[in-house]
């Protein structure tokens, strides 16, 4: 078994199944063990929305954001395209930016609805203004249910204190790093998938304890078992 997913099988172990990507119209959000989700388009456009709001933010701001669209009876995006600007980014005000992200969810918007059921691949989606690596796979392995494996900051430091990549080791690196491992174990792609969903919502869940505050990784157990 490969160090990749010997740490998958650790933290899944330690924590379980996180249910990840939370719906606002779900009880506490979440979804344990439901790999069905999102069941609609409405809820894929809400993945991809709130991929965008999460940028340099935590989801509980983006929540606090979501919440206010819910409110107004406006998590749509035909309704939100619909919504005077200014409107917009007082609703999404808790997830900062507001400016650059209604333009950003603007652009999505007119990207997302001439869609027609198609899933866009990664290329299309990094051409959109707003979206970067990360958003994109975002969008594309919970909104989507891609394979496309999700980096944040949580997962460069957890590897870099283990020694698995260096300072200088690009996003896209990593990404393929994970992908080509979790390969090499799992073979369908839909459970490749579920493996790729749960593998980040449990680096964001471990890396919460040990990683959010510096001295990074103190106190972690993921060096025991490598």
């Amino acid at each position: 078994m490969n160090k990749i997913f010997k740490i998958y099988n650790k933290l899944y172990n330690t924590y379980g199944p996180q249910g990840w990507w939370p719906f606002m119209d779900l009880k506490e959000y979440y979804h344990k063990l439901d790999y069905s989700y999102p069941k609609n388009e409405n809820q894929i456009f809400e993945v991809c929305l709130a991929s965008i709001l999460t940028q340099n933010r935590s989801f509980k701001q983006v929540v606090q954001s979501l919440e206010n669209l819910r409110n107004a009876d406006v998590l749509d995006y035909k309704k939100i395209k619909n919504l005077p600007i200014k409107k917009l980014k007082e609703l999404i005000k808790p997830s900062g930016y507001s400016n650059q992200k209604s333009q950003y969810i603007l652009n999505f918007i007119n990207f997302f609805e001439n869609l027609n059921g198609k899933i866009p691949t990664r290329d299309e989606l990094l051409k959109i203004k707003g979206v970067g690596e990360e958003t994109a796979d975002s969008m594309l392995l919970y909104g989507f249910k891609q394979p496309h494996f999700k980096v944040d900051a949580y997962t460069k430091r957890l590897l870099l204190h283990n020694n698995l990549i260096n300072e200088k080791t690009k996003y896209i690196e990593i990404k393929n790093l994970f992908e080509k491992e979790l390969k090499k174990e799992i073979k369908d792609e839909h459970e490749l998938v579920i493996v790729y969903q749960e593998f980040h919502a449990l680096i964001v869940c471990h890396s919460k304890l040990y990683y959010s505050k510096q001295p990074y990784g103190n106190g972690c157990f993921i060096n025991q078992i490598l």
